[in-house]
């Protein structure tokens, strides 16, 4: 009895050093993690970025997401003086190839960032980072039934964002169209994009899609998480159709199929999606670490509308928009 007594006060003793190792390996920095960054220029509005950082050997390495495009590495960060100095790579940079463009960060509080993004020696848009919630829920038991999101005839609770004055977007044959062919020899003005006026937690959607060939649009989840429609040229599979946009690439040896409807459904709960294209599965319950460019803003914790690329060229069709949410 004394033997079990002394071997369970060793544990305890073990355990309670182990946890205290970890506060404190927590404590002595406090920047590690994924971050839900806001932008802020002095004479524009606030958009979204993300940021995540680990270390490896005391050296720090990370990867952020830009307002548009795809994520890409850090070129490198360290702490100085208290605060995080991250030096943000441009898009195709590796780490270490330097960059003008750097953030100074500091944590003023538990799960906080604040501070300035720098040009050189001018500074610029003001910073602010969240803890990126983890989003960690349990598959719903029972699901409602699928309702329409859009009823075919008229735009009624959908709404056009960013470019409203080149609206693009109709309803017409029951589908909801961006018509905005591309004219040979003729520059583009930018489209609208659309977006459902209803935001959303978890869900699972039924969408259908014609795009052309050539053609790109993206269904974003929440506002935030882009699910590729259409092609940006072939060279990175995940930036073309069905990809998780530069996250997760299509299956290997998925064709882009365009120019004819093709159906997706899919269910995102917390932080984790399922998509199957044409009942094929694309994504088996994948992690979405944060948002994707073009993302509408970075409040990872908050339902958020769907949204339709229409800034892109191509006559993009979409029909048949259904959507179920847990039952409470």
């Amino acid at each position: 009895m004394r033997i079990k007594t002394l071997f369970a006060a060793l544990f305890a003793a073990i355990l309670a050093t182990a946890l205290a190792s970890t506060v404190f390996a927590q404590d002595a920095n406090p920047f590690l993690g994924r971050w839900d960054m806001t932008v802020t220029p002095a004479d524009g509005q606030p958009y979204p970025q993300w940021m995540e950082l680990t270390e490896d050997g005391g050296r720090m390495e990370g990867r952020v997401q830009p307002r548009g495009g795809a994520w890409h590495p850090i070129a490198g960060a360290h702490v100085e003086s208290g605060k995080l100095i991250v030096d943000v790579a441009e898009e195709g940079h590796g780490a270490g190839s330097g960059s003008e463009i750097s953030w100074v960060l500091t944590s003023p509080s538990v799960g906080r960032l604040t501070g300035v993004e720098t040009h050189g020696d001018v500074t610029g848009p003001a910073l602010v980072g969240v803890k990126a919630p983890l989003l960690d829920r349990p598959m719903p038991k029972h699901w409602t039934k699928p309702r329409p999101l859009f009823d075919g005839k008229n735009l009624k609770g959908w709404e056009p964002i960013e470019n409203v004055e080149n609206n693009k977007w109709v309803a017409r044959d029951g589908e909801l169209v961006n018509d905005n062919p591309e004219v040979p020899g003729q520059k583009m003005r930018p489209a609208a994009n659309i977006m459902t006026t209803e935001k959303f937690q978890d869900f699972k959607l039924h969408i259908e899609v014609n795009c052309p060939e050539g053609g790109n649009s993206g269904i974003y989840l929440r506002g935030r998480y882009e699910l590729q429609v259409g092609t940006e040229g072939g060279k990175l599979p995940s930036h073309e159709m069905g990809a998780i946009y530069s996250w997760y690439p299509p299956p290997a040896g998925a064709k882009n199929d365009l120019g004819r409807w093709t159906t997706f459904d899919v269910t995102l709960v917390g932080r984790h999606v399922t998509v199957l294209r044409d009942g094929k599965m694309y994504h088996d319950n994948v992690e979405l670490p944060g948002p994707t460019g073009g993302a509408l803003d970075s409040n990872e914790a908050e339902p958020g509308p769907f949204y339709l690329q229409g800034d892109h060229h191509g006559v993009i069709q979409y029909r048949n928009i259904t959507i179920s949410v847990p039952k409470k």
